[in-house]
């Protein structure tokens, strides 16, 4: 930011100063009568002062055999402009070179001044982040310390209207956060001692401590600081396109000029009228209204979607939610809340209490929501510690847990894993998700467990049903608990029972049959496989998990579903003002192009051809950070 300020400071400078030399030359021209050569002399003062750095850049472009760059271009076209003073019955266009020149610089200093306001509204994250914390010292006492310092289990104290500096747990107090940074809500959260919160929430309550949980580098502002500065490696295909196009039009329009200054002369004898033609001609050949508001409008855009708490990995991805005509949903944590509660326990050998302690043992070391909800039932009946011995913990995919509870191996998962086991259990009908508990010589029973839709996920399958996308819904979950969800939210198709790979397989097979306009929507964490394979993925209120940031394309930072539509529609109206970018541009420049070629085109003209769309362009595309 503050090497941007200073280059604009600068461009200010060169410009008005050129401004300045450019308008005392022309009234001594006018109020004296001196030689050709005195002339050329004076105004080339203005000239030097006001495209120096052009021409440096030019020399060094030529240097690197980077011949077609409009730096190149300028040079050749002003330079030629003022040679014409040494060519029989020509007039030369001192004042017309000088201007191109202005302009041209004018046009600079409105990129960064874009870029700048770009920059800002990226930057505005780096607030999440604050330079210190206060650290607790062994003595009690507190030490204000670097955020780069932390280390894991240090105790930091969180003082009223102060950033959360790392990821960490609460170890005393309670308050009211503000993640309006980080989600684009500014809806208060309440956090109490054992919750987790993330880096760049604002405490707007009582003073707290945190046990540090993440370092600074790890912490969940720092990663989306780091995801939003690196979006801009990933390139549109607009911008791609452009790329290529400028390597291709750029040699052609100066081969272009060169025929049109040496071979309609052979004809008419008309020198200068041919060359003036050609030098315009290269003045409006410059793509700079192409390859500078394509991306500067990608990078608004994602700029944009930052504040509303969407992440955007980079101009690609971008550009393509724009095409997407079909999204497939995770269910749980996507669509639903995953807030699961056992709403039933069906013993089989074991009493109720009994089964649930069993259970609860086995999942006591997932982080799985089901696995929590078991957890927080079993609290209900005893919050007294027992002495059972849990160990060798497995994790079976895709179909439940194994581990041994008192040297007796237990296994917890769902039908699937009965059937695998041959295990002969009690099918339960009711709709939610069903855990089965068993031994290899006892089947315990099973317990209940059910999940609620999300409010928001209604809204959010209405308006993409209305919109023409489809929607599907893939599910490790039952086939009753899917068709029951997909009935709720009127879900175009749903796939039940399913195991990671299965809906990587599923959403390859849909982003063949749509043409890879598919973008496939997952909590983060156990659709990390899908997630990564996709075109399109998007990560639903993960962020606080690395694996979200690092498997997705997209981030929405919050659990509300309706985001997807929220960036879909901004990718909508940012492909647009690049479309209107490029039309622009290109029907302006073939336009005066022609009349070069029949010497209705001056000079002036074609600067407004070159700089003067440029300047529009470059206005358009900042419209994308007020999306």
């Amino acid at each position: 930011m503050g090497d941007n300020m200073k280059e604009k400071t600068k461009k200010m400078i060169q410009i008005f100063i050129s401004i300045l030399l450019f308008i005392i030359v022309i009234i001594i021209d006018k109020c004296c009568d001196f030689s050709i050569e005195v002339r050329f002399c004076m105004y080339l003062v203005p000239y030097l002062v006001s495209g120096y750095d052009v021409i440096i850049d030019a020399f060094k472009g030529l240097l690197k055999m980077e011949m077609f760059d409009e730096c190149l271009l300028m040079c050749i076209a002003t330079f030629g402009a003022f040679l014409l003073c040494f060519v029989p019955n020509a007039s030369p266009e001192f004042i017309e070179a000088i201007c191109v020149m202005i302009f041209f610089q004018i046009g600079e200093l409105f990129e960064i001044i874009a870029e700048d306001d770009s920059e800002r509204s990226i930057n505005s994250l780096i607030d999440l982040m604050p330079s210190s914390a206060n650290l607790e010292m062994e003595n009690g006492k507190v030490k204000k310390v670097k955020c780069e310092s932390l280390r894991l289990f240090d105790t930091i104290i969180i003082k009223k209207g102060e950033k959360v500096p790392v990821d960490g747990e609460i170890i005393e107090g309670s308050t009211s956060l503000n993640t309006s940074f980080l989600t684009g809500e500014a809806i208060p959260k309440y956090a109490r001692v054992g919750d987790n919160i993330m880096s760049g929430c604002i405490n707007d309550g009582d003073v707290i401590k945190l046990k540090v949980m993440k370092t600074y580098e790890d912490s969940t502002a720092s990663k989306i600081i780091e995801m939003v500065e690196n979006s801009n490696e990933v390139r549109s295909n607009s911008d791609k396109f452009i790329t290529k196009f400028a390597r291709i039009y750029t040699p052609l329009v100066i081969l272009c000029a060169l025929i049109l200054a040496l071979v309609p002369p052979i004809f008419d004898k008309n020198e200068v009228l041919w060359i003036n033609r050609s030098l315009s001609f290269l003045i409006v050949s410059c793509p700079c209204a192409l390859v500078i508001s394509v991306p500067l409008s990608y990078f608004g855009g994602i700029g944009a979607a930052s504040k509303k708490g969407i992440l955007i990995k980079g101009a690609k991805y971008l550009e393509d939610l724009a095409k997407v005509n079909t999204v497939a949903f995770d269910k749980t944590g996507t669509l639903t809340k995953g807030n699961f509660e056992v709403v039933a326990i069906h013993p089989n050998v074991l009493n109720e209490k009994e089964l649930l302690h069993l259970t609860m043992h086995v999942e006591s070391f997932s982080t799985h929501p089901i696995a929590v909800s078991l957890k927080d039932a079993y609290d209900k009946y005893s919050n007294v510690k027992d002495k059972c011995k849990v160990k060798d913990v497995e994790e079976i995919e895709g179909l439940g847990i194994k581990a041994t509870v008192n040297n007796e191996v237990i296994y917890v998962g769902n039908e699937k894993l009965m059937n695998q086991l041959k295990i002969k259990y009690n099918k339960c009908n009711r709709v939610g998700s069903i855990i089965y508990v068993a031994s290899n010589e006892n089947y315990y029973g099973h317990i209940v467990i059910s999940d609620q839709i999300k409010e928001d996920s209604y809204n959010a399958i209405r308006d993409l049903n209305e919109m023409g996308i489809k929607t599907y819904m893939l599910t490790g979950d039952s086939e009753e608990i899917a068709k029951y969800v997909s009935r709720e939210l009127k879900i175009y198709k749903y796939y039940a029972s399913l195991m990671p790979k299965d809906k990587v397989k599923i959403v390859n097979k849909l982003e063949k049959a749509n043409d890879n306009r598919v973008i496939f929507v997952g909590d983060g964490v156990n659709d990390a496989p899908v997630l990564s394979r996709s075109n399109l993925g998007v990560s639903m209120g993960g962020i606080g998990s690395d694996i979200a940031i690092e498997s997705s394309s997209i981030v929405i930072m919050d659990d509300k579903v309706s985001k997807v539509i929220d960036s879909i529609n901004l990718s909508k109206k940012v492909n647009k003002i690049v479309k209107e970018n490029i039309i622009l541009a290109l029907l302006t420049k073939f336009s005066v192009l022609g009349l070069a070629l029949v010497g209705l085109a001056p000079m002036l003209l074609a600067v407004f051809a070159d700089v003067g769309v440029t300047i529009l362009a470059i206005l358009n595309a900042l419209r994308t950070l007020k999306l």
